[in-house]
């Protein structure tokens, strides 16, 4: 979200602070801690794409945090990092919170040398020092702060340790207004930046951005700070390039990589001067770690580790679905004493009831344990370490490591896993991650395949769909590199120390997204479910079933099903609702036959993604792509389907 509305009348923030720092870095993590649990934070570099903004009060002031996305420079390389670089530099803050790992500090401090150009109050929380001194490193926060010039406060946010002295000095510097000193560089380049702002400021180029950020973001050449120049003060341009010019003939490179050395040879500097490296622990983590991490021995781990979370989401559904919706038609059959079958009031109260019943009875009993076994793994620090070892499979089919991110990301919600391809630079690869992140099983369309085929089928049947997900996943992605050819770069992973999960942070994340179902999908699945009631009673049904009969009739499913797989365009989840009313009993193994069930299952789980998702493809990929990928998607699962009504056949 790129923001929150405030209520009419609501009190104006007086304090303004954004949250910068490297991927992964404890960033979300501290945000939560200051504004309340509203951050869907993840152990995985590059899952936050846009802005969050809230309010709080901090030592009696109503501030306002913002938590930009995760940024290695001010220069841009990707949509997600551009958004940063755009907030930091249009939007007014009144302080900036620099979040860095303590365990990669000098790599760390290259941003922060950036950030102290602004020109604004610059605060750095060096947080996770538990981590660093398992490395061995021991900082001086102290000498740290010296050598920078601003505030430095130690923290481990993930225990909340330092969080209220961070919160605490970032409101007093805001408030001092005092900006951070500049990093000073060698004397030829100080000399030619000294000359170039001048050039700048003479060719009137008038902008809130600092001079000295923009006299090197131009030496840097980069293209936005060049273009904002070029339209406004076009004469300071041939300036520009007799400084790069000069820079390069006085150093034998070009004058970006001679900034970049010496911000790097600056930031080495420092960790050097402040930082003690002696031995690093070995522990009983990096033990794990030879094994989870193996080339062999991990997938081995990973796919047990994935069963493991299969067969705890399915006993605990099945455990409580049986007894919780049988209640539900318990009190369908109460009204239908008191109310005729026969009347539109009985055929609105059923669809309230089952809606209600299906929700809370089906779709939330394997909800919440795969939320709760997702969020442990997240926690933990083990999704990382999951896309290292996939890593290797995205080559393979032809896409850029860094589609590994969406990938994961699918498998909790498919809008964020698109939104999430803004990390990819380039177009073809948004593209192809986009089509094939959608068709990875999201929590809606993992509730229908345990409440389908894990529960009346079984669970060994349930977790082949998976399997079959993957290998179509596959050959949809070598198809696609093949039709779309481009060599796709490697990725560098960043991989987190293993963390405990914390009782609360786990809660809270659990919560938040079953929240976010009550709140959204809740009533869809309830209106959903009154609509087919009505249309049943209005004997409409029939004329949607019929239109969807060339789909149904193909695949050899029951024509009832046609209103479920529609319905099943705005959630996932109302597919599987809405079958139990169009067949009219919830033993649905008395009326469906395992190869029927199981086709379902996979049409389901590969075509037309939910409208929320349709509408993201829509911004971040055009009508056009859109409606490629809808089209590939649908057709993928009517062969799908069409294989496996075949294998049924065969099987008997």
């Amino acid at each position: 979200m790129h923001g929150k509305h405030r209520r009419h009348g609501a009190p104006r923030p007086e304090v303004r602070i954004a949250l910068i720092g490297q991927p992964n870095c404890g960033k979300s993590t501290i945000f939560n801690h200051l504004v309340g649990y509203k951050a869907d934070t993840s152990n995985l570099p590059g899952t936050t794409v846009e802005y969050l903004t809230s309010e709080t009060l901090i030592n009696g002031k109503l501030a306002e945090v913002i938590d930009l996305p995760g940024t290695y420079s001010l220069t841009s390389l990707d949509e997600a990092e551009a958004e940063t670089r755009n907030y930091l530099l249009h939007q007014e803050v009144d302080a900036v919170l620099n979040v860095v790992d303590a365990s990669l500090l000098s790599r760390s401090l290259e941003l922060t040398l950036q950030l102290l150009e602004l020109d604004v109050p610059v605060v750095l929380c060096l947080n996770m020092l538990d981590e660093a001194k398992r490395k061995g490193i021991d900082i001086d926060p102290d000498a740290l702060s010296t050598r920078l010039g601003i505030p430095v406060v130690p923290a481990v946010a993930v225990r909340g340790i330092g969080v209220r002295e961070v919160a605490a000095t970032t409101i007093r510097a805001a408030s001092e207004q005092a900006p951070a000193p500049f990093p000073t560089y060698s004397g030829d380049v100080e000399q030619i930046l000294d000359g170039l702002i001048d050039d700048v400021a003479k060719a009137g180029f008038d902008h809130r951005i600092a001079d000295r950020l923009v006299a090197i973001k131009l030496l840097e050449d980069d293209a936005y700070i060049a273009g904002l120049v070029g339209k406004a003060a076009p004469s300071a341009l041939p300036a520009v390039e007799r400084a790069r010019s000069e820079l390069h003939s006085r150093r034998g490179r070009p004058a970006d990589e001679v900034l970049s050395a010496e911000r790097h040879s600056k930031a080495m500097e420092l960790f050097e001067s402040v930082s003690c490296v002696g031995e690093p622990m070995v522990s009983l983590r990096d033990r794990i770690d030879r094994v989870l991490m193996h080339p062999t021995l991990g997938i081995v781990a990973l796919g047990a580790i994935l069963y493991a979370l299969f067969f705890f989401v399915f006993k605990v559904g099945a455990w409580v679905e049986a007894p919780l919706f049988g209640w539900f038609e318990q009190i369908v059959e109460w009204i239908a004493r008191w109310v005729s079958p026969e009347s539109i009031g009985f055929f609105a109260l059923k669809g309230l009831v089952l809606g209600i019943g299906g929700a809370l009875g089906i779709v939330l009993p394997y909800l919440a344990p795969f939320l709760l076994g997702l969020a442990l793994l997240e926690d933990v620090g083990y999704l990382p370490r999951a896309g290292y070892l996939i890593d290797g499979l995205m080559h393979r089919i032809g896409l850029h490591g860094k589609s590994v991110i969406p990938f994961l990301l699918g498998y909790g919600c498919s809008v964020p896993a698109v939104m999430a391809t803004r990390i990819l630079d380039s177009r073809r690869d948004r593209f192809v991650t986009a089509m094939l992140s959608i068709m990875v099983p999201c929590v809606a369309r993992t509730t229908v395949i345990y409440g389908l085929v894990g529960y009346f089928v079984g669970p060994h049947f349930a977790f082949l769909l998976y399997v079959i997900n993957i290998v179509v996943i596959a050959i949809a992605g070598k198809i696609m590199t093949v039709l779309f050819p481009r060599v796709s770069p490697g990725l560098i992973l960043e991989i987190p120390s293993y963390k405990i999960p914390s009782v609360k942070v786990v809660g809270a994340k659990v919560w938040l997204r079953i929240h976010e179902f009550i709140r959204y999908a809740l009533p869809i699945l309830v209106v959903g479910s009154v609509a087919m009631s009505l249309l049943e009673f209005a004997r409409w049904d029939l004329y949607i079933n019929w239109a969807v009969a060339p789909i149904t009739w193909s695949l050899g499913l029951p024509l009832a099903l046609g209103i479920p797989l529609v319905f099943g365009i705005f959630r996932k989840e109302l597919s599987l609702v809405m079958i139990i009313q169009a067949l009219g009993t919830t033993q649905l193994a008395a009326v469906l036959t395992t190869g029927q069930m199981m086709t379902f299952s996979l049409f389901v789980l590969f075509y037309v993604p939910c409208v929320a998702t349709i509408a993201v493809l829509a911004k971040e990929l055009g009508r056009r792509q859109t409606v490629l990928v809808v089209a590939s998607t649908t057709a993928i699962a009517l062969v799908i389907g069409l294989f496996s009504r075949g294998i049924a056949a065969l099987v008997g």
